[in-house]
C-alpha cells in the first residue's frame, strides 16, 4: 500500500497498490491555486 501526501497542507491525496509500503510527494489542486495567488 502507498500513500500520496501533498507537500505543501500534508494532506492524502490518494492511496494506491503497491508491494512496499511507501509514500510519495506531489501538490493538491487546492495548495497549486493557493501557491499561484500568492507568488
Amino acid at each position: 500500500m502507498g500513500t500520496i501526501v501533498c507537500q505543501s497542507c500534508l494532506g492524502t491525496i490518494e492511496h494506491y497498490e503497491d508491494e512496499k509500503v511507501s509514500v510519495l510527494f506531489s501538490n493538491c489542486c487546492d495548495c497549486n491555486d493557493d501557491k499561484e495567488l500568492d507568488d
